[in-house]
């Protein structure tokens, strides 16, 4: 299965030092217009809250043996400096960087007061080489080409700082411009996604030292597409609690209609069942807050078909509780494996003051 690279790659980024960085850069700036910047301060990375592309590539990687403390953080930085020109494009694919827990210690800084390895949870079966890492990027764009092209080029421009960890494409399943994409499973994902105004509030961080940072929860989830698939669909709503043609609430209603938990059946039981997912992970358990779902489908082989769970938060501790509850008691649990696990900070872009990550690392 080809989520983790193989040893195959692993020298990958050091070997391509001999293409040059001054090449690489510049065949990836040609197509690319920088976009204009601010003298306010940082701005938000792109990638969370803009519009979806349909393909995605996620890469994972740690650093290498010798890059490591002060030293080691001049070089990362040095690295990002070289990056600011795709980073802060504004047409072409959209990269966001993150940076996991692991990097601070590792470099000799101090880690943003919320980044913190997510505990675990019950059911998770979770594989090393599958999840973590010091430095993500979620490359997103319209085609898979330009997200594989994208990655090579910006690994050209800095050999021997990273080496990689896992890597896994994903794609957004055909859907009518303008509607929520569906997983497959066959149902709406990111329904109950925040408003923009709701997004100021529970995605990213507000004035302060990592003012327009977030946080990034990645999980790599394969789901029993076969055996979801064999129930009648009445059963895969009420494992849901969605109504399969429309995403809407069982008990009726438009998509982004609110879930009526208190709904009842004629025979007095609850219409939403206990255990269904959209009860479960209800947003008033916990006083309204939500988070930003950007999720992608994946299908490595018949075997290996999945979701890419990527969720942007002020606050990791809000995605814990949520799965905290979900696997005790979410009826979909049989059908979903969570085999990779990662968090990231992802902090302001770059700016006039800084190359990205100069205000943290």
């Amino acid at each position: 299965m080809p989520h983790g690279g193989g040893p195959a790659r692993r020298g990958l980024v050091g070997g391509l030092a001999a293409l040059g960085t001054a090449t690489a850069l510049a065949a990836c700036l040609r197509s690319r217009t920088p976009a204009p910047t601010s003298s306010s301060g940082p701005g938000r990375q792109p990638g969370v809250t803009d519009r979806q592309p349909p393909r995605a590539l996620l890469l994972s990687y740690d650093l290498s043996h010798r890059t490591h403390g002060p030293a080691g953080r001049e070089a990362v930085l040095r690295m990002f400096a070289a990056w600011t020109p795709v980073l802060t494009a504004r047409d072409g694919p959209t990269v966001t960087v993150g940076l996991g827990p692991a990097l601070f210690p590792r470099l000799g800084v101090r880690a943003p007061e919320a980044l913190r390895d997510l505990p675990a949870f019950a059911g998770d079966r979770l594989r090393p080489e599958a999840g973590g890492g010091q430095v993500f990027l979620q490359i997103c764009a319209a085609t898979p080409t330009a997200c594989t092209d994208l990655a090579r080029r910006l690994e050209q421009t800095v050999p021997g700082v990273l080496r990689p960890r896992w890597r896994q494409a994903g794609f957004l399943p055909a859907a009518p411009p303008g509607e929520t994409p569906r997983n497959l499973l066959g149902f709406k994902d990111g329904t109950a996604n925040p408003t923009p105004k709701q997004a100021e509030r529970w995605v990213w961080l507000g004035p302060g030292p990592h003012h327009n940072a977030t946080y990034l929860v990645v999980r790599r989830i394969r789901l029993a597409t076969a055996e979801f698939g064999s129930l009648p669909v009445e059963r895969q709503e009420r494992v849901m609690g969605r109504r399969k043609p429309h995403g809407g609430p069982l008990q009726g209603g438009p998509e982004h209609a609110e879930p009526d938990l208190l709904a009842k059946t004629p025979q007095g039981g609850y219409l939403l069942p206990a255990d269904a997912h959209v009860r479960v992970a209800q947003p008033r358990f916990d006083g309204g807050a939500r988070i930003l779902r950007r999720g992608y489908s994946y299908d490595n082989t018949p075997d290996d078909q999945g979701l890419l769970f990527l969720a942007y938060m002020r606050d990791p501790g809000l995605f814990t509780r949520v799965q905290r509850r979900l696997a005790g008691h979410d009826a979909l649990g049989p059908f979903i494996e969570h085999y990779g696990s990662a968090v990231f900070f992802v902090p302001p872009a770059a700016g006039p003051e800084g190359a990205l990550g100069s205000g943290v690392l």
